[in-house]
């Protein structure tokens, strides 16, 4: 069965296509750019159509004939409110591989929406936020009476151009966290703790706004969620300078600065960085009590675990392993879901 990916000429989407074909499977590729659009799908042989998601209409017609769309083209602050409303017009099935706080609670709030049109949504199918949401569930299965969840991940690859593009579009914006239940701006970089990711080598990782501060808490029910990153300490420092730097960061002029410099010089890992990278993740529950229960997991390179996870969530949904509604993969799929995919590990520390 068919599926629309969209997106197909980014770095990501082409890592999917490409993985699709691979695999014997034949999605329509779709993206706004057809001459890019077009290249893409003459390499790989399939079926595609250009579209932009400010064409309502035309959108509408691209889904009329496909069960599902993998959306894959961010910043998904921008993008996934167009394709996920076309999506509730056409009775779509949406995916996507975000990783954006904001824009899992925006698809959350669409949860008795998707139920009512007999759709799935679910957003972060990707390395956001896949390994960690599921090492989250793990641990809050072991730990039911779990308060608080520490959430850490360290990848060892350098960044696609569209995930370049969203951490600009972030500059100067403060952290987050989840405290009682609440998600709530936190400063940049806001806390450090030490994180021994498996190899006896504790590594200091500093406060993000990872997307698991949104989906852990729906994944789990546990109220108090922090997110880390094991991170150069040059970046480290640089997230702390900009809690005073933020209003130039946010400005028009600088903010344009930086794209045109992602555009310029971030193309993504190469596929012998990719065949070399590996993606490190942690997680940790505690109660009230003294309990603890915590796990690590393994696997490849963030970008070809991508390609991997995005492709097993579709073909799980349009296999019908899902119910209808808003879901993080873990609600999806069960916290095995991280382990389904090739060269992946997990490991109980306590």
């Amino acid at each position: 069965m068919s599926f629309l990916l969209y997106g197909a000429y980014g770095y990501t989407g082409r890592l999917i296509a490409e993985l699709a074909v691979q695999r014997g499977h034949r999605p329509v590729l779709a993206g706004r750019d057809p001459d890019r659009l077009a290249d893409v799908a003459d390499e790989l042989g399939l079926d595609h159509v250009a579209v932009g998601l400010g064409n309502a209409n035309a959108l509408d017609r691209a889904l009329a004939d496909v069960p599902l769309v993998l959306h894959a083209a961010g910043p998904f602050s921008q993008t996934s409110a167009p394709m996920v409303e076309a999506c509730l017009r056409t009775g779509t099935h949406y995916l996507d591989v975000t990783g954006e706080i904001a824009v899992f609670e925006a698809l959350a709030a669409r949860d008795a929406q998707a139920r009512e049109r007999g759709i799935t949504v679910l957003p972060g199918v990707g390395f956001d936020v896949v390994p960690t949401d599921c090492l989250a569930a793990h641990v809050a299965e072991r730990l039911p009476s779990a308060t608080r969840l520490r959430i850490a991940f360290r990848m060892l690859s350098s960044a696609s151009h569209g995930t370049a593009q969203t951490a600009v579009e972030q500059a100067g914006q403060p952290g987050a966290a989840r405290v009682a239940g609440r998600i709530i701006d936190v400063p940049s970089a806001h806390d450090q703790i030490e994180v021994d990711f498996g190899d006896g080598r504790p590594r200091v990782c500093t406060a993000i706004p990872w997307g698991d501060v949104s989906t852990a808490y729906h994944s789990t029910g546990i109220p108090n969620v922090t997110t880390y990153a094991a991170l150069p300490p040059a970046a480290a420092r640089m997230m702390k300078a900009s809690r005073t730097l933020a209003p130039i960061l946010r400005s028009n002029p600088v903010q344009s600065a930086l794209r045109a410099a992602v555009s310029r010089l971030v193309s993504g890992p190469s596929d012998a960085d990719r065949q070399r990278g590996r993606s490190l993740a942690w997680a940790e529950a505690v109660d009230g009590a003294g309990g603890r229960a915590a796990a690590v997991w393994s696997g490849p390179d963030g970008y070809t675990f991508t390609a991997d996870s995005a492709l097993h969530a579709t073909l799980a949904v349009l296999a019908g392993r899902t119910e209808p509604g808003f879901h993080t993969p873990s609600q999806a799929f069960g916290a095995d879901f991280a382990l389904e995919m090739e060269g992946t590990s997990r490991r109980d520390l306590t």
